[in-house]
């Protein structure tokens, strides 16, 4: 029996889908035995099996369904660790998590273009496009290794909601940076730091409006008509909050985080789940973030260009330890000891120093940048790769081991107490 080219293509589609679930569930169950947070197994599962191993999985990094899974399934992710924050812990460093969201991206950017001249010699325009490309955290990697392990709330959420609102700075300064580089404009601080502002305000008054209309009809006293419905109410709220903040040229990754935190703190503004409903729709939310981390990580680790990493390898190496290790503790220290409203302690500035993996943010705008035929964005490219290995293998294996070490683990008492 024939069949036409469609189906054929479909039920390849199908056997690619399985795969990816089936080795991620399979990566989930040994990272669970093994005590490491899963989105390091999923990662590696996706370079076993990609083009540099088994050449089973061949889902292109411009294809359609790789760019649906990589939106939907960081939108969705992001959600979920809104929905974690607690706004009362956030009002006690709100000064810190607006500063390293800000200037912290300015200073990753230039200390990593620094990096790039001395180990790989490229022009410092160039250099810094790179910076600003690898400069935001990625809620992607950092909500499920949070989820995971229970560390201190203040922290967490800080780290958390850091690597939502950085987003759309990287993304500005990135794209301000290549129009320099490319010769298409020049820059301008004024413009910029208004469509900073643009994007910040649009982004979360959009993800605020439909996290308080989400729960005005899954928890209000009389208009929850859709509280049996709650799953599919998030469903399409995540996808409207960030289509919305996205056509109004805002951060829709802003407008998912906003979304999740007015629901997440819905009984805050007087609304209340049943038992049931609230139960059922956080296992919802639960399986939803593992199938579309499982996406994520293995198709993101099937893509991984080891050609072009060993061909940049000493010099990308490089930049990422500088990155790493020079960077991002200067990032922490200059933007959070000032801030004496937290009260921060070293212990918690030092996790802090270790916790930002790079992962699906900074891999997509490094796709951008080679599909726009940006200037050297082959090692761009590189770097950008070598950095999301060495910090999720790296940093996301250690992150409880650190937490015990300084102590920042919480306990069942702290848990129950809420702080």
């Amino acid at each position: 029996m024939e069949h036409s080219p469609a189906i054929l293509h479909a039920k390849h589609l199908l056997f690619l889908l399985g795969i990816v679930l089936g080795s991620g569930m399979l990566a989930g169950f040994i990272a669970r035995l093994l005590r490491v947070p899963d989105v390091v197994l999923f990662l590696l599962a996706g370079m076993a099996l990609g083009g540099a191993g088994l050449d089973v999985i061949n889902i292109k990094i411009d294809s359609t369904l790789n760019q649906l899974l990589l939106i939907f399934g960081s939108c969705y992710i992001l959600f979920d660790g809104g929905a974690s924050v607690r706004l009362s812990v956030l009002r006690n460093v709100w000064p810190t998590l607006l500063i390293i969201s800000t200037i912290g991206v300015l200073i990753s950017s230039f200390v990593t273009a620094y990096a790039v001249q001395f180990f790989l010699g490229l022009p410092f325009i160039v250099a810094l496009l790179l910076g600003a490309t690898i400069a935001s955290t990625d809620p992607a990697t950092l909500v499920p290794i949070f989820k995971q392990v229970r560390i201190r709330a203040k922290v967490a959420q800080t780290v958390m909601s850091e690597s939502a609102f950085n987003d759309a700075m990287a993304a500005i300064l990135t794209f301000t940076i290549l129009g320099i580089a490319m010769g298409r404009s020049e820059f301008s601080l004024s413009d910029s730091l208004l469509d900073l502002t643009k994007q910040a305000v649009f982004g979360l008054a959009g993800g605020v409006v439909l996290g308080y209309l989400a729960a005005v009809f899954i928890a209000h006293d009389k208009y929850s008509f859709l509280a049996e419905f709650a799953p599919l109410v998030t469903l399409m709220a995540v996808v409207a909050a960030y289509l919305s903040a996205d056509n109004l040229q805002a951060s829709g990754f802003m407008a998912v985080f906003a979304f999740g935190i007015v629901l997440g703190n819905k009984d805050l503004f007087g609304f209340k789940m049943s038992h049931e409903d609230e139960l059922k729709l956080e296992d919802y939310i639960l399986t939803t973030s593992l199938i579309m981390r499982i996406f994520i990580f293995v198709l993101l680790g099937s893509q991984v260009n080891f050609a072009l990493l060993q061909q940049y390898f000493w010099g990308a190496l490089g930049v990422v330890l500088v990155f790493m290790l020079i960077g991002r503790p200067l990032v922490v220290f200059a933007c959070a000891l000032p801030d004496r409203r937290a009260k921060w302690q070293i212990r918690e500035l030092l996790f802090m120093c270790w916790t930002r993996e790079t992962g699906v943010i900074p891999g997509a705008l490094a796709g951008m940048l080679v599909g726009m035929k940006a200037p050297y964005a082959d090692v761009i490219a590189a770097v950008t790769f070598m950095a999301i290995l060495l910090t999720i293998i790296l940093q996301a294996t250690t992150t409880e081991w650190l937490a015990r070490k300084l102590e920042l683990l919480e306990t069942e008492s702290s848990l129950e107490t809420g702080g």
